[in-house]
């Protein structure tokens, strides 16, 4: 986290040296020059102080988002305008280093302020910029009465992020109008604290789908990232999300399976704790949740985390058709257009949006219903997942 983080300041340092470049060929004031490394030099020192957070307080989190958000306004316009900058020094190099050209210059400040504009978009509307992701899976073995069953998945709600009552409904309507066969969501339900559903409860509880809504804990619904007064205290904070999740019609799934009956044959759904590499608990036991299912059975897996895929899942001798996960939340920073897709997610995470497949096996990862630490979404909307299951003929 560590030495990520200062690659990043490094980036940041030599964009912002860079752009202050083209200001001031644009720009001589003084007075602005002062205010433009005065800005930066408070951001920085955010920036190394958020480095050495060991464990966020609740007091402190909306510090962070705050400081997040304003890293975004003020650095990336600078980094994704800077290769302009660095492509006029190549010509400049040939022709021994003139001034900079105040057309150069007033080009890239333009495309910084229509990058700006993107960042305030994301900020704003784009923690409600749901979009509808489609996928149709095909498989050998599946049983022929779930040809064409579909399910729609959704992931990480974050709701003690959530604030915009009709924003959310959007996204809960978007979902329900796909009737689905199935509804089922992967993972962090909160932020930290079971009450931060609370006021949520009746909108969620309007997803419906006819054969069931079931779900997973993601990372944060353990209530691991803050303070407890007591042992107690944190167990009863984990009693009340059981509790609110029945409230809401889903059936959760702790490393336990499911068998999802049609027509006479059935698929097995199967649901594993939180379990993720690096510093994430592994409370997840897949071997504990699948020890029912028969080996032959058609499997789905629900499993907050893609890390669970690569280091577990596809090692297990049975085999599990489809694995669906979360977690990520693409960083909700990232570019994806016409197929293209990156996000600096994808530099600790090999899968952290989309489809993905190795030995006819599928991982599906959802960018996530909801935001957290960055209170918006900016190029990586939140999303809404419908998968087509198809029998292979």
């Amino acid at each position: 986290m560590v030495k990520r983080l200062f690659l990043f300041l490094i980036l940041c340092l030599v964009s912002d040296v860079y752009f202050y470049q083209a200001v001031t060929t644009l720009s001589p004031n003084t007075l602005f020059r002062i205010s433009y490394w005065l800005i930066d030099i408070l951001l920085f020192i955010g920036l190394i102080s958020l480095a050495f957070v060991r464990r966020v307080r609740n007091d402190t989190q909306r510090l962070i988002q705050i400081l997040i958000t304003a890293v975004l306004l003020v650095f990336i316009p600078k980094i994704l305008s800077f290769p302009i900058l660095l492509a006029e020094d190549v010509t400049r190099l040939w022709r021994g280093f003139p001034p900079r050209s105040f057309y150069v210059s007033e080009i890239t400040v333009v495309i910084a302020c229509l990058i700006f504009l993107i960042v305030v978009f994301g900020l704003t509307r784009g923690k409600h910029f749901y979009r509808l992701r489609k996928e149709t899976l095909h498989f050998p073995d599946l049983p022929e009465a779930f040809d064409g069953f579909t399910i729609t998945q959704l992931s990480d709600i974050h709701s003690g992020s959530l604030t915009n009552i009709k924003g959310v409904q959007k996204g809960i309507d978007l979902a329900n109008e796909q009737q689905s066969d199935l509804l089922l969501f992967t993972g962090d339900l909160v932020n930290n604290l079971a009450t931060e559903m609370e006021p949520w409860v009746e909108g969620f509880t309007k997803l419906s789908a006819p054969y069931g809504k079931y779900s997973v804990l993601g990372n944060h619904d353990y209530g691991d990232y803050i303070r407890w007064e007591s042992s107690a205290a944190k167990e009863k904070n984990m009693q009340r999300l059981k509790e609110i999740h029945a409230e809401i019609g889903f059936k959760l799934l702790l490393n336990d399976a499911i068998t999802i009956n049609k027509s006479g044959q059935s698929i097995a759904l199967i649901g594993v704790e939180n379990w993720g590499k690096g510093g994430f608990h592994k409370y997840g036991d897949l071997k504990k949740a699948a020890a029912n299912v028969a080996p032959e059975s058609f499997k789905i897996l629900m499993s907050h985390d893609p890390s669970h895929w690569d280091e577990v899942t596809l090692d297990r001798g049975h085999h599990i058709h489809l694995t669906l996960a979360g977690h990520t939340h693409g960083m909700q920073f990232g570019i994806e257009l016409f197929g293209f897709k990156w996000s600096p997610i994808q530099y600790m995470y090999k899968q952290w949006a989309g489809l993905y497949s190795r030995d006819g096996k599928y991982l599906y990862v959802n960018r996530g219903f909801g935001y957290h630490g960055l209170r918006g979404r900016i190029g990586v909307w939140p999303e809404i997942t419908v998968l087509t299951l198809k029998r292979m003929l």
